[in-house]
């Protein structure tokens, strides 16, 4: 790639963060949408909602028309099975994103016999963002009069319904949850939007209360809260923020200047998609929870980002752990319970959880930072071979704990291979000085099967782990083995 077209990246990714700041700091056009409460006038209702079919996943055929029950029987709405409903965000084109039909046939392929309505706010939607964000609350309105529509003409339960909104789709879902005579069933909100929201009142965004249970994921809520793309604060009774909330697997700036290298300037056209992958990632974990229910992706209760990085919050008990997606346990605490979890880069999502314990000995006191590792796992089902781990330090006489993960199920572990590697081929550090630790035993734990082992060197009571040397082999150390099942 040439230098003028690295410039030209960085200048274009520069541009972009700045438009993005300017939407961060406007407040969103609320003047028509202070008024809250429900709209007894249905001809006042702009938004249209669109009962799709399996067969169609991807055309609005037949719409529910609020105040005319005859569009009911007209688009064979099935009044004895569940109600998905779903809000789409801002939209740049004015069209809906291809994310839409994907999360209505995964939801008809899990629910056959279910009702798929899309609400198509489009005309609010393609304004300029604060415009947009303000009319969220209009949106807010006319949904949560279509639902009380339904439940006191059709006798439909509210109970059947789970609304699904993205971005601001999931604040427009919070202000219908808040409106609705009787709270509805579920709202999930996938990555919420931040911008004009992470520091506004409860009352115009998506909160606990808007619904019986409310649940979020949020996959791009980066840098500082005033220009995150996606909010950053808890907002529903469980928060998940997968691979910390910050940049997903496959959405960073090195997928960018690949795109750039292989495609030249061409690659401009797919950079639109760069920018929105993390962003959108949150809509595909919950398609694939969908598709996938045999390998649902675990997160775990954390303070923290960098605790969960260590390992240290890889417990279930007391409903410390949960599936996301689809089949979420719905928890609800007097607080807000945030998860982290990891995840792959593709679908399926799945990946498991290593908590890593080791303690380092020494006969001379030494310390590094920023260590390169690779651990090679061997289970009963398989092999998962030189999974990358930087230690931010290593240092004699200290414990430390790390997490690894990986996207292949290894079963119960019976394993390890450790290896050190160099910083760099040509390091000369490595010419005058020996760097290695001896290692007694390391401590593992698995938060899929909630399980802790013990293992020894393979040879000797210790082994001796050497920078730029060979795999130190671990075995299981059957006289101090812990097993531990789920609590």
């Amino acid at each position: 790639m040439r230098s003028g077209e690295v410039l030209a990246l960085f200048i274009w990714m520069h541009c972009l963060l700045a438009s993005y700041k300017v939407i961060a700091t406007t407040e969103p056009t609320t003047a028509t949408a202070n008024i809250f409460g429900k709209k007894t006038d249905f001809k006042d209702i702009e938004s249209k909602f669109a009962l799709r079919t399996p067969n169609e996943p991807d055309e609005d055929t037949c719409y529910l028309i609020p105040g005319q029950e005859h569009s009911i029987a007209e688009c064979n709405f099935n009044q004895t099975s569940k109600t998905f409903v779903v809000i789409h965000g801002w939209t740049v084109t004015g069209m809906y994103e291809s994310w839409v039909p994907k999360l209505v046939d995964a939801l008809y392929r899990r629910e056959p016999d279910s009702n798929v309505i899309v609400v198509d706010w489009l005309s609010r939607a393609q304004q300029h963002y604060p415009v947009s964000a303000g009319y969220t609350q209009l949106v807010g309105q006319d949904v949560a009069s279509f639902i009380d529509w339904m439940e006191e003409q059709l006798n439909y339960p509210v109970d059947n319904i789970h609304i699904l909104g993205y971005s601001l789709g999931a604040h427009a879902a919070g202000v219908a949850g808040s409106l609705t005579k009787n709270k509805v069933n579920r709202i999930t909100g996938l990555d919420p939007a931040g911008p004009s929201f992470e520091y506004a009142e409860i009352s115009v965004t998506l909160s606990p209360d808007d619904a019986d249970f409310v649940d979020v994921v949020h996959t791009y809520s980066v840098g500082t809260p005033d220009r995150s793309i996606g909010i950053q604060r808890p907002v529903g009774h469980i928060d998940i923020y997968p691979n910390g909330g910050n940049f997903q697997p496959g959405c960073n700036i090195g997928e960018t200047i690949r795109l750039m290298a292989e495609k030249g300037l061409r690659g401009f056209v797919d950079m639109d998609q760069i920018v929105k992958c993390s962003h959108e990632r949150s809509i595909h974990l919950f398609i694939d929870s969908l598709l996938n229910e045999e390998k649902p992706s675990m997160a775990y209760r954390c303070n923290s980002k960098e605790a969960f990085d260590k390992g240290l919050c890889l417990s279930c008990r007391k409903n410390r752990c949960n599936t996301l997606g689809y089949k979420v346990n719905k928890i609800r605490g007097k607080r807000s319970a945030k998860m982290f979890m990891k995840t792959s880069s593709q679908m399926p999502f799945k990946v498991f959880h290593y908590q890593v314990k080791v303690h380092f000995f020494g006969k001379k006191n030494l310390t590094v930072t920023n260590q390169p590792l690779l651990v090679s796992l061997y289970g009963t089902k398989g092999e998962s071979e030189n999974r990358p781990l930087r230690l931010a330090e290593m240092s004699s006489n200290k414990t430390y704990s790390y997490l690894i993960f990986t996207e292949l199920d290894v079963g119960e572990l019976l394993m390890l291979k450790v290896k050190w590697e160099k910083e760099s081929f040509f390091s000369l550090s490595d010419w005058f000085t020996t760097y290695a630790f001896d290692i007694q035993k390391i401590r593992i734990k698995s938060g899929e099967l909630q399980k802790k082992l013990v293992f020894c060197p393979e040879n000797g009571k210790h082994a001796t782990l050497t920078r730029g040397k060979g795999s130190v082999v671990f075995v299981r150390c059957n006289e101090n083995t812990i097993v531990k099942k789920r609590e």
